[in-house]
């Protein structure tokens, strides 16, 4: 047992927090610089098709899965490898298949026929995201973050490589596709090599039941959290093809950055040390305070691609991209309400509430495909970004907070989390676009607004950030046996690990569409 493995869970979560924070900050500079890149070689037009088979692409994944790992690392998998790596596979195997027969139909729909081999060529990453489940739930239970960051690296390195080198040979978005399924390839290898696994196959009935109980609500969740994420998608696609469709597409990318650099570093920790704790009335006072400073940075990130929408898009990505901006206005407030979720939904995971998950999730969509329809049609592309920030505002966040209730996080406290940081986001907001209109140069624009906005939004919030911090600290530190003394396996054989929040995806690459839970 390494000395590693044996530390406290407060500790291992810091060590792993940070390098999971370097991870994606690494992985978004890594991941902005092939997106500007593509985009100045590409066609609108082609990242429209590409998007057509991502689209597809995360919907299906989100169920080869079966929420099976998110289970896992609640209660451990020692005797349940074997059952859910065949699990995996077999489902992966039958939504491949299945993704390949609907490619033609469901491009075609889309406005996009020529996105169909594109679909057919990503259904392989659902075969390989099944068989390295087990693998990366391994890592993840054991707050392995430093191996993931190498993981995470090598597949964008791969991939930028194969995507340009394709690109010039003139595969357009077909390069795209291809580059994700050896990223994917090349890292489940490595997975497996890592925890010095190999692939186990069994069926065990009352442990694929056990399993099958959580992770089928939460499966779901997933499934419609995609469909939630990608309205826009079809919507814009269906209505307006493909070029109108790669315009949105680049402004859902860019309001996935606060998601990516922020809500993916605490997601990979955010489980386990939830799930490590016991008692539940610390569960609740320290997810309060994650909430509270989570969304504070969250909000800022939001403000800060809000206030500078109109200058990013052109800068960064070229003139033809800035009708983009119009849609980025209202996503960017979307975005930071996702980073938000996404830890509200880990807490729930945690604490086994797949059911709640579901339900929120089937709201959500309820709520808006009418909305983002409404407003693609009366205000265009500023319409469809306006209408994700209002229902998260309007229906998810009240919803939410209900679900929270049964868990003993008070709605006040939750009410002043939340509130705080609105009070100083306005003022900062009007603040960036005062200095956008008003100084010359889109370099000094960005630097001046940024810094404006920062300044104005965090400044007045620093004593009460650092009093959440305290409390946060405070709750880590309390001692409760089992959060303290948990002892969690060590790599080894594949029947004796456990699981991740999700299951293992696509490798990073040159970031097109990507919706989240």
């Amino acid at each position: 047992m390494t000395a590693e493995v044996e530390a406290p869970v407060g500790a291992r979560v810091k060590r792993a927090l940070a390098w999971s924070t370097l991870n994606s900050i690494a992985l978004r500079i890594g991941s902005l610089g092939l997106g500007v890149l593509l985009a100045r070689i590409l066609a609108p037009e082609e990242f429209g098709v590409f998007a057509v088979a991502l689209t597809m692409q995360t919907i299906v994944i989100a169920l080869a899965d079966l929420g099976m790992s998110a289970d896992i690392i609640r209660h451990g998998v020692h005797g349940r490898a074997a059952t859910v790596t065949t699990i995996s596979v077999l489902t992966s195997a039958l939504l491949a298949l299945g993704m390949c027969l609907a490619a033609g139909g469901v491009s075609a729909a889309m406005d996009s026929p020529q996105a169909a081999p594109v679909v057919r060529v990503m259904s392989l990453t659902l075969l390989l995201s099944g068989l390295s489940v087990v693998p990366y739930a391994m890592m993840q239970r054991d707050f392995r973050q430093r191996a993931q960051l190498g993981l995470d690296t090598t597949s964008l390195v791969l991939s930028t490589v194969v995507t340009v080198g394709l690109v010039m040979l003139g595969l357009g978005a077909m390069a795209l596709a291809i580059s994700r399924v050896v990223a994917q390839a090349v890292v489940t290898l490595l997975q497996f090599l890592l925890t010095r696994t190999r692939p186990t196959f069994g069926f065990d009935p009352e442990v694929a039941r056990s399993l099958l109980r959580f992770g089928v609500p939460l499966a779901g969740a997933n499934v419609l959290s995609w469909v939630v994420m990608n309205v826009g998608h079809l919507s814009i696609g269906t209505a307006a093809g493909a070029l109108m469709l790669g315009l949105y597409t680049l402004a859902f990318n860019i309001s996935t950055w606060p998601m990516s650099a922020l809500g993916v570093a605490i997601r990979a920790v955010a489980l386990p040390a939830f799930a490590a704790v016991a008692d539940r009335d610390r569960k609740a006072a320290g997810f309060v305070s994650a909430v509270a400073l989570t969304w504070t940075v969250a909000l800022l990130a939001g403000v800060l691609l809000a206030g500078l929408a109109t200058v990013v898009v052109p800068l960064l990505y070229g003139q033809r991209w800035s009708m983009a901006a119009q849609a980025l206005v209202g996503l960017a407030f979307f975005g930071a309400f996702r980073v938000l979720f996404d830890l509200v939904a880990t807490f729930l995971i945690a604490v086994g509430a797949s059911r709640a998950l579901l339900v929120a999730q089937v709201v959500w969509l309820a709520a808006l495909f009418p909305a983002v329809i409404f407003g693609v049609q009366r205000y265009g592309l500023t319409g469809a970004g306006v209408a994700h920030a209002l229902v998260c505002l309007l229906v998810i966040l009240p919803l939410y907070t209900v679900a929270l209730r049964r868990y003993r996080v008070r709605p006040g406290r939750l009410a002043v989390a939340l509130g705080v940081p609105l009070l100083t986001a306005g003022p900062a907001l009007a603040v960036g676009v005062l200095v956008v209109r008003t100084v010359p140069g889109a370099a000094w624009q960005v630097l001046g607004a940024a810094a404006a906005m920062t300044v104005v939004l965090l400044g007045p919030l620093l004593p009460w950030l650092r009093r959440r911090l305290r409390e946060l600290q405070a709750a880590g530190r309390n001692p409760v046996e089992d959060a303290e003394t948990i002892v969690l396996p060590v790599a080894g054989p594949a029947t004796d690990p456990a699981g991740p929040v999700a299951g293992p995806g696509p490798g990073p690459g040159p970031e097109v569409a990507v919706p989240a839970r």
